[in-house]
């Protein structure tokens, strides 16, 4: 057992852990394990009740708001853990400040952060709040909803519903952001050459709606990765890279990225891949597991993304994940995703065919791209025996044409 983002020790008691306990209720929770050493070996304490009383006076004495929290006593090791709970009245203060966990260590959160919690306390997201310019004008976004949503023109009542406007204070964020003009930064995209010395293009979408940012980088999208190819008598498009990944992504990065930070949606286009990378890690109460098997949405600007798919220009929300995943069946390649505390990246890559066996196509015509199926599962839908479906199994696998899950006798597989 060692040391982790929600797990730390401490050998005896000091009023270190108290910055631990304030990470842990502004982030997820986790617990302090007391004599335990740095190592994870066992050092015990000498009066474990005793400390346990120690704890909560000086949690209760020094937290604020109250944090959500028990003690148990381990009477065989002469060991305490305290679990902390992530707790809904962030911030939770020691010494008039906030601490948040950073792999193994406890640090102060920065100003930006700490107003982050603070919204967070008051069930409020970025977005929600007053916009500084309230002159805004909407000709995109009406043109659009017109055209989507089906209404007659896109007055203040639309504006009210669309959660962008209220009588007391006005525009939020939101409606900032779908503004014909405003203050935010935008989607800043790169074209290279044989090397990244070698810039191709260069051009920036910024201070203008994010539906005209979204719509004019898939139009760079277009000019260098698609293609039309006359077959016959007829014109037919290539895509080098899935449209309808790179549209999901883009506009995934815009729902989903911290508007606080001054920092653009980056698109950096290589011959064999796109990368797009978006400010900010994953929303808080997300784990990296429930994004990358896009089995939970939690939305950092909700009415941004409610509008979005309003507006069709995202399917159902959540999904983005599994729709970048699906754009690629029948490929070779895979997107990747890398997740950090600070920004989330995509990498697309350029389709390359994939060549199948009839057995191999018989094979990876029953497994799914959504619902992972066993080995056992396959064989029951397929005129083959066990053995064979594992061999060519393999095989899809060399030939990244399937993903695998899990491991053992719990090993699942999908397209």
């Amino acid at each position: 057992m060692k040391e982790n983002k929600t797990l730390e020790f401490k050998e005896d008691i000091t009023n270190t852990f108290l910055k631990t306990v304030s990470a842990f209720s502004n982030y997820g929770g986790g617990s302090i394990i007391f004599g335990v050493r740095d190592d994870g070996s066992i050092a015990g304490l000498a009066d474990p009740e005793k400390a346990c009383l120690d704890i909560e006076n000086k949690i209760n004495d020094t937290i604020q708001p109250q944090p959500d929290y028990e003690l148990t006593v381990q009477y065989e090791k002469k060991t305490v853990t305290l679990k902390v709970h992530a707790g809904m009245e962030k911030p939770y203060m020691y010494k008039s400040k906030a601490y948040r966990r950073n792999d193994t260590a406890t640090i102060e959160v920065d100003k930006l952060e700490l107003t982050r919690l603070i919204l967070q306390g008051r069930n409020l997201n970025y977005e929600q709040l007053a916009a500084k310019a309230q002159d805004l004008t909407f000709q995109s976004l009406e043109r659009k909803a017109v055209q989507e949503i089906g209404i007659s023109q896109l007055n203040r009542d639309v504006l009210k519903t669309l959660d962008l406007y209220s009588d007391t204070e006005g525009f939020n964020h939101a409606a900032e952001l779908l503004a014909d003009r405003n203050s935010f930064p935008g989607i800043d995209m790169a074209r290279f050459g044989d090397s990244i010395s070698i810039i191709l293009k260069r051009v920036t979408y910024e201070h203008m709606s994010v539906l005209d940012e979204l719509e004019q980088a898939v139009q760079v999208y277009r000019d260098y990765y698609q293609y039309e190819v006359i077959k016959g008598v007829e014109r037919v498009k290539v895509e080098k890279v899935p449209e309808v990944a790179f549209r999901e992504a883009l506009a995934n990065a815009l729902i989903h990225r911290t508007w606080d930070v001054n920092a653009h949606i980056r698109v950096l286009m290589f011959e064999d891949r796109i990368e797009i990378t978006s400010p900010g890690g994953l929303p808080s109460g997300m784990t990296e597991d429930e994004y990358l098997k896009g089995s939970a949405s939690v939305l950092r600007n909700p009415i941004l993304g409610n509008i979005f798919y309003r507006l069709h220009i995202v399917e159902i929300l959540g999904t983005g994940i599994l729709r970048i995943r699906g754009a690629y069946r029948g490929s070779g390649k895979r997107p990747a995703f890398e997740v950090s505390d600070n920004v989330i990246k995509v990498v697309l890559p350029v389709l390359d065919s994939l060549e199948l066996t009839e057995d191999e196509k018989i094979i990876y015509d029953a497994l799914s791209s959504t619902m992972p199926k066993s080995a056992g599962d396959i064989t029951n839908s397929v005129p083959f025996g066990r053995s064979k479906v594992i061999a060519v199994l393999k095989r899809l696998i060399a030939k990244n044409a399937v993903v695998v899950h899990g491991n053992g006798r719990g090993t699942k597989y999908s397209r």
